[in-house]
């Protein structure tokens, strides 16, 4: 082979080396990397704008009122008649908490509990003005309350949209604790749309970090646009101080409840008439259900709207107007919160199958309040549900003892051996027992009947207790 042909094919193999070297350097270059983190914004340098924007519609609330203590024997004797004290001593409290400024006319929004029973209330803004302040409206159901000072051209913040708000975003409480005016502490959102944490009877809490302490109640959480996100309310604490959980009252409830008592003085809310459970896996499997979201009927109020559109005991709602309901705090304030004679679209599952019914909402009751508390569920494990209990017939006088509506009808639990399995499931003597495995029970013999029918090791029973109508799941 000549020198020139041995140059050639060097050259030529240099060449291809180059050329596939490119082609696998292009096959392998990875696409440009998307950074993980893409969605968050600059990270911030300081919330001193937003504090400066939304601190002069935060004031400041103090509230007297007369506190009586019991009467003791030194009271009753200290003195012959007329002049003897038999009401016990009597002091005044006063007591502090915050509000946000809500109109330029001076409407100012706070919580119940800060002004609850006062004589005298005081307000004091941001630039040290001091007023004397009028209840407007109250609504302890969720713990918000309107008062009113004399006064103009009053800043008013903007608003938010509380169900935009997601866990992980920044917020700021500005308050006033411990009397300490306008403190501004910063937190996240911990949690969204807490119910049953027994603060108020209404509940759809924001969770929050952000320090809150006696005084912050009533002011404002803000997001980090500088939006009223929420109203504080209380703490979870141990000590009476802050231990990092805070609630707060969404905005877009407490725009309802606001816009409600400016407008009347009291809040009108939506009824359909129904008593619902949370559902369980086990309760969904047992009503046919694949899913286990959707709240369960445990009673209809007879004449209300749910029972004019046919709803029934048994019946799993899924979704109201449109909106998936995972549990009965979120029916409960969707119901309050429909306008009164508007028409709203049930989803349903009975028996396995789907309905849709349509429900015309009326005005709630003052007397029928404990109808829409969610019924609690009871589970408990044990071997034989029945063993060790005694049932006797419900008898027209023993209603009213056992706190429960005359037109009912079951076997009431008369007797419970100590330490049997009865006990361990959470039955109690004086409960009403109104079905095993969705059928009535109106008597001892129904009873016996259904005990001797089922052959199953966890038994589906209605239980009426003191008026409130649950399901429990007995398991052995």
């Amino acid at each position: 082979m000549t020198k020139r042909k041995i140059i050639l094919i060097i050259l030529i193999f240099f060449t291809g080396f180059l050329i596939g070297a490119t082609i696998f350097s292009l096959i392998q270059r990875p696409r440009q990397s998307i950074p993980i983190y893409s969605n968050i914004a600059q990270p911030v340098k300081s919330f001193a704008e937003i504090v400066k924007t939304v601190s002069p519609s935060v004031v400041n609330i103090s509230a007297t009122r007369t506190v009586q203590s019991p009467p003791t024997l030194e009271d009753l004797f200290e003195f012959l008649p007329p002049f003897g004290n038999s009401q016990g001593k009597r002091w005044k409290e006063m007591s502090m908490g915050s509000g946000v400024i809500v109109s330029t006319d001076g409407y100012l929004l706070t919580n119940y509990h800060v002004i609850e029973q006062a004589e005298d209330i005081k307000v004091t803004l941001y630039d040290k003005r001091t007023f004397k302040a009028s209840v407007i409206g109250v609504d302890p159901k969720t713990d918000l309350a309107v008062i009113k000072i004399n006064a103009n051209d009053l800043p008013v913040p903007q608003w938010g949209d509380s169900d935009k708000l997601q866990v992980g975003d920044f917020v700021l409480a500005i308050g006033n604790p411990y009397g300490l005016t306008h403190t501004v502490t910063m937190g996240i959102i911990s949690a969204t749309g807490r119910a049953d944490v027994g603060i108020a009877d209404y509940e759809d809490f924001i969770q929050t970090d952000a320090a809150i302490n006696p005084g912050n109640s009533g002011g404002p959480l803000v997001n980090i646009k500088g939006e009223v996100i929420g109203i504080n309310t209380a703490i979870f604490s141990k000590t009476g101080g802050y231990q990092g959980i805070g609630f707060a009252v969404p905005s877009n409830m407490a725009r309802i409840i606001k816009d409600s008592l400016i407008k009347g003085g009291k809040v009108i809310r939506g009824w359909i008439g129904v008593i619902v459970q949370d559902l369980t896996a086990e309760l969904a499997e047992r009503f046919n259900l694949k899913d286990s979201y959707g709240v369960l009927i445990t009673d209809v109020t007879k004449h209300s709207p749910a029972s004019k559109a046919g709803l029934r005991r048994g019946d799993i709602i899924l979704e109201y107007n449109g909106k998936q309901i995972k549990e009965g705090a979120v029916l409960r304030n969707l119901v309050a919160q429909s306008p009164i004679g508007s028409i709203v679209k049930l989803k349903i599952a009975r028996d396995g199958q789907i309905y849709t019914l349509s429900v015309t909402v009326a005005q709630l009751p003052s007397e029928t309040f404990q109808e829409v508390k969610i019924a609690r569920q009871t589970r408990g494990k044990f071997e034989n549900p029945f063993k060790g209990l005694s049932v006797i017939d419900l008898e027209p006088s023993m209603a009213k003892q056992i706190g429960i509506d005359p037109d009912d009808r079951g076997v009431v639990v008369y007797k419970i051996e100590q330490g049997s399995p009865a006990e361990n499931t959470g039955l109690r003597k004086g409960d009403l027992i109104m079905e095993i495995e969705r059928q009535k029970i109106t008597s001892t013999s129904d009873f016996q009947k259904a005990i001797q029918k089922t052959s199953r090791n966890d038994v589906l029973v209605l239980i009426n207790r003191g008026g409130k109508k649950f399901y429990m799941i007995l398991s052995s």
